[in-house]
C-alpha cells in the first residue's frame, strides 16, 4: 500500500490543504508534504494522529478495496436457453446492483416470459430485428435501433411476429431476473 499517496488522496477528499492537515495533527506542512511524496515513513503513533485528523480509523484506512470489474467480456456472460427465447446475463452477479441489463433472443415467433407488475423501471433497446412489447391491453412494434422505456406497474411482455432472430437489450431496475 502506497500510504503517502493515500494520506494525499484522503487529504483531497476533506477538502484539507497541507497547512488545515498540518494543524489538525499537531505536524509540520514539510513533514506531511515529505510523507504524501513517500520521501519519509510515519510511526504508528503519528500515522493515528494524520488519520484521525482526516475522519477515519486505522482500519478503514488500512482496509483494501476489491477492484471491481468494469469490463465484461463473452466468457463472463451467462447464457440460459428457455423454449420460446435465450437470456444473456451481460454483466454477472447483477442481483446485487441497483439494475440489471440481459439480452433477450427471440427467435421468430418466440415470446418472452410474462413480467408481473412490480415496483421498478425498465429500459429496452431492440439490436436486431423488430418485437412487439405487449403491456397491459397494448401493444406496441418497436423496431432495430428504437428504444422503449416502461414503469413495471402493469404486466408486460415481448413477442417476436417476424421471420428473423429478435435481440433486445433489456435494463431493469431494481434486478428481476
Amino acid at each position: 500500500m502506497d500510504i503517502g499517496y493515500k494520506i494525499k488522496q484522503l487529504r483531497i477528499q476533506k477538502g484539507l490543504t497541507l497547512e488545515e492537515l498540518a494543524s489538525r495533527s499537531e505536524l509540520t506542512k514539510g513533514f506531511l508534504s515529505q510523507l504524501e511524496r513517500n520521501l519519509t515513513s510515519p510511526s504508528i503513533a503519528t500515522l493515528e494522529d494524520i488519520i484521525e485528523a482526516l475522519g477515519t480509523s486505522l482500519a478503514e484506512f488500512f482496509k483494501e478495496d476489491k477492484k471491481e470489474q468494469l469490463v465484461f467480456r463473452k466468457k463472463d456472460f451467462f447464457v440460459d436457453e428457455r423454449d420460446n427465447y435465450t437470456l444473456h446475463w451481460i454483466v454477472p452477479n447483477t442481483q446485487k446492483n441497483e439494475m440489471e441489463p440481459i439480452m433477450i433472443e427471440l427467435p421468430q415467433g418466440g415470446e418472452s416470459f410474462q413480467m408481473d407488475p412490480h415496483s421498478g423501471e425498465e429500459f429496452g433497446y431492440v439490436l436486431e430485428g423488430s418485437i412487439v412489447l405487449v403491456t397491459g391491453e397494448d401493444s406496441y412494434v418497436v423496431h432495430k435501433g428504437e428504444t422503449f422505456y416502461l414503469m413495471g406497474k402493469t404486466g408486460h411482455y415481448m413477442k417476436n411476429e417476424k421471420k428473423t432472430i429478435a435481440k433486445v437489450l433489456w435494463v431493469s431496475t431494481p434486478p428481476l431476473f
